[in-house]
């Protein structure tokens, strides 16, 4: 298997300097002709991110600054930050257009103060608001959702959602005190199921391993794997077995950079499970894991060959390809490599499926 190398020349703006600088990588993909890769039709990354500018934060009061979490800015391409280069890299990379996260922005979910988690969060949805108007059809972004005060959460949503940005990001591991199991969220539940917006939980977000920063040695590996993917699991599971998608039909849920390779495992055992124990446990759910999740739920790949060799015959519909540029992770510039490597084998109308029409669907995307 061929890897490419990350060019880091090959980002709209970049300084020789920063280029030299800039954290080496390669990814696995195939190699492709330039006029190959031209041809191909372009992409919908459901997984991408801004880095919000340093200064946006003094906009809050003394008191809510000393709250901020201190979180390192990294080595990031300008396209990062500035949405006219980002435009030429999408180019570059045959990308139609981007559903954007936040940077710095995933660690004020962790945040327990509730008033800085909410100004921050308005900050962030106004600036990224007007990060998008340098093209609207190509640049799409989510507004954060606190979710302390629920009643104030889905103002901000519908604020965000008035701004023309999609769905409603929240924490991914709540505050323990805030289960997602609780009834808590049941006025946010119907609300996005009223809009119909999908809920977003990015990993890294909210109370989880994260939170205390990263670990050195094989605790971090550890979490990088094992605790990530469990927090993941036990988002989806608590989403399903409350039964939310029961009660609210149009209620969708993106699981964003979980990857998918542990998802049809996951199914497979909670349908034995349920199956097993459903006459002798009262259950909030009658329907299998697997049936709900096929009508309620996406998730996001980004290089996971385990999961994408399932899609034959799964996920074709709930499976979304993402770049997670400007990360570490990013497939940049060689995206189109990595999807064929990926994908390479499948109807064109599933490529499409997992590259773009997904996409559309779940965000009502007017491309």
């Amino acid at each position: 298997m061929p890897e490419l190398a990350v060019d880091a020349s090959k980002f709209a703006g970049m300084s020789e300097e920063q280029a030299r600088t800039f954290p080496r990588r390669k990814v696995v993909g195939v190699e492709i002709s330039e006029a190959e890769a031209k041809a191909m039709p372009k992409m919908i990354s459901t997984d991408a991110h801004v880095m919000e500018p340093e200064e946006l934060w003094t906009e809050l009061t003394p008191r809510l600054q000393e709250q901020l979490p201190k979180v390192p800015f990294r080595n990031s391409p300008p396209g990062a930050t500035d949405p006219h280069l980002r435009l030429r890299d999408q180019d570059t990379d045959g990308v139609a257009a981007e559903i954007l996260f936040p940077n710095y922005g995933m660690a004020l979910f962790a945040v327990e103060d509730v008033e800085t988690q909410q100004e921050s969060f308005k900050l962030y949805n106004d600036w990224v608001h007007d990060f998008c108007q340098a093209d609207p059809k190509r640049l799409y972004a989510s507004p954060l959702v606190s979710c302390y005060d629920i009643k104030a959460g889905i103002k901000e949503m519908h604020r965000g959602l008035d701004m023309g940005l999609k769905g409603a990001m929240i924490w991914q591991v709540p505050d323990p005190k805030l289960p997602f199991t609780s009834e808590h969220y049941e006025p946010l539940w119907a609300a996005c199921n009223e809009a119909k917006q999908p809920v977003i939980c990015h990993i890294l977000t909210g109370h989880s391993y994260i939170k205390t920063g990263q670990k050195g040695g094989i605790q971090g590996l550890k979490d990088a794997t094992n605790s990530k993917t469990n927090d993941s699991a036990n988002t989806l599971f608590d989403f399903i077995f409350s039964g939310a998608f029961d009660r609210y039909p149009d209620l969708r849920l993106l699981l964003a950079e979980s990857e998918i390779g542990w998802l049809p495992f996951m199914l497979q055992q909670w349908d034995y499970y349920f199956e097993r124990f459903r006459q002798s446990r009262p259950m909030p759910i009658k329907r299998r894991p697997s049936e709900i999740f096929h009508e309620h739920v996406y998730g996001t790949f980004l290089e996971d060959y385990v999961g994408t060799r399932f899609f034959p015959w799964w996920g074709e519909n709930n499976c979304m390809w993402s770049n997670d540029y400007p990360h570490f992770n990013m497939t940049f510039p060689h995206s189109r490599q990595v999807v064929e490597y990926h994908l390479n084998g499948l109807s064109e109308e599933k490529r499409r499926k997992l590259t773009r029409d997904n996409a559309i669907k779940l965000f009502d995307l007017k491309m």
